[in-house]
């Protein structure tokens, strides 16, 4: 829940502070123990729930521009508005 939630360091006092006083729950020498944990270790973990959640590619690079038709058969596609867009993936951590 903690990491799901990205927790701050208040909302994780919120957290522990719940979890110690439901029936069952934790201790508070184990709260503080978590607390600790999470304030040392919460980027490294952010991090890897973001690359289980990634697919295989990534965006590596993007280009885009938009041109306008100057001449055409019919008169109405004169200044038509296309947009092109080039897209290079490539492979996670490459």
């Amino acid at each position: 829940s903690i990491a799901s939630a990205d927790m701050d360091l208040n909302q994780l006092e919120a957290f522990l502070t719940a979890q110690t006083k439901k029936q069952g729950g934790i201790t508070a020498d184990q709260a503080a123990v978590i607390a600790k944990f999470w304030k040392n270790h919460r980027m490294k973990i952010h991090e890897s729930l973001i690359n289980q959640s990634r697919w295989d590619n990534v965006l590596k690079n993007m280009n885009w521009r938009v041109d306008l038709k100057s001449q055409s058969r019919h008169v109405d596609q004169i200044n038509t508005p296309v947009a092109i867009v080039e897209m290079e993936l490539g492979k996670n951590g490459q």
